[in-house]
């Protein structure tokens, strides 16, 4: 047995600020909270929080998960956004070959059967996508769903599992079989109109993938993707604040037409995360960062080099969002979307939660990234 006594000068649990706060931490979960500060192990001078969970991360560190889909690759991106808050990911494969999807399956599976801290399953962002749509995703391997992808699927060895598919290239009855599997299906880069993406919520889609982007927009006589999505209350939409994927009125926009807790922060990372790097290759292309946007040499937004700090951060200060909600859009929400009907342990720090936190300055910068109460 591991124990910690972790006092919190000030506490964020998820719902209230806090002075003074002392977590009892054994074998990674918060048993007990009280203001015994005698005895601690750890003093954490700024505001602890809880850890932000990031349902997209294409890569980070340098490395992004479709080019080498191995245990090895997960780690490095994990630590890349480690430094920036991120406690749990779901690490994404964009659209690739089957066999990609194989190995990024297994390594996963290796993942958590070792417990590799952070990694908790996987975000398949697409193949089964609108050409028209793809946006920087490669039409070649495009495709209808086959019993090959379904086999990777059908897995239950990969923790909680993403699909990001269009609905007019689904069917309603697969979507139901994805759900019945226990997989959140997400619409995105989809050009379906509002009627198509209707029957796929009615399927049991239940969230929208980087809301506005790569999807049919709201229009007068036509809602579109993105008026399905704003009109349906029991759907969740990821929002990249980055300033460069979504205008920030538009961002106001959705925070304010969903119910509290239907929108959360994703980061959309590629390589870049905690690096210098200026350019790296996607595809048969190069995508090339300037000032923190990423545009490939095909002229389309190729990602983000978003963390989940400046993400929080930027809600809070660019769209005008309490903090105590835009700390919620970061760990809260997206863990109460990717554990819906279940009981998450994750989003809060509260007794029997996992002890995943993040102690910030008071620039909302991240100073420490616990994970499991182990700092990382």
């Amino acid at each position: 047995m591991m124990q910690t006594r972790f006092h919190a000068q000030r506490l964020f649990d998820g719902q209230n600020f806090l002075d003074d706060q002392v977590l009892t931490i054994i074998d990674g979960v918060i048993t007990d909270i009280d203001q015994n500060t005698a005895n601690v192990d750890v003093i954490a001078t700024g505001l602890v929080v809880p850890g932000y969970i990031d349902l997209q991360v294409n890569g980070g560190g340098g490395a992004l998960f479709n080019d080498s889909p191995s245990v090895n690759n997960l780690k490095t991106i994990m630590a890349a956004h480690a430094k920036f808050g991120t406690t749990a990911m779901m690490p994404t494969l964009i659209t690739d070959k089957v066999e990609v999807m194989q190995q990024a399956a297994d390594a996963i599976a290796q993942a958590l059967a070792e417990a590799v801290p952070g990694i908790v399953g996987v975000h398949f962002e697409g193949p089964h996508l609108s050409v028209e749509k793809k946006g920087t995703h490669c039409a070649d391997y495009i495709r209808p769903i086959s019993d090959a992808e379904w086999q990777v699927l059908s897995r239950q060895d990969i923790g909680q599992v993403i699909v990001t598919l269009a609905p007019e290239t689904v069917s309603s009855d697969d979507i139901k079989r994805m759900v019945n599997l226990g997989i959140k299906v997400c619409l995105g880069h989809t050009n379906a109109d509002y009627q198509t993406t209707q029957q796929a919520i009615d399927a049991g889609a239940s969230g929208f993938t980087h809301l506005f982007n790569a999807m049919s927009p709201l229009q007068g006589r036509e809602p579109g993707v993105v008026g399905a999505a704003l009109i349906n209350n029991n759907t969740s939409c990821g929002l990249i604040v980055d300033g460069f994927h979504v205008d920030y009125a538009s961002c106001k926009l959705a925070i304010q037409a969903k119910p509290q807790g239907k929108v959360f922060l994703v980061t959309d990372a590629m390589p870049p995360v905690g690096t210098n790097q200026t350019q790296f290759a996607l595809y048969d292309r190069t995508v090339y960062v300037d000032n923190g946007k990423l545009t490939s040499t095909t002229g389309e937004l190729a990602g983000s080099s978003l963390d989940m700090a400046s993400a929080v951060k930027n809600t809070h200060q660019g769209l005008g969002i309490a903090l105590d909600e835009a700390l919620r859009m970061g760990s809260l929400y997206p863990a109460e979307y990717l554990y819906q009907n279940q009981t998450t342990i994750r989003g809060e720090l509260t007794e029997g939660k996992r002890a995943d936190m993040v102690v910030l300055n008071d620039d909302l910068s991240v100073k420490e990234t616990w994970i499991s109460g182990q700092k990382v």
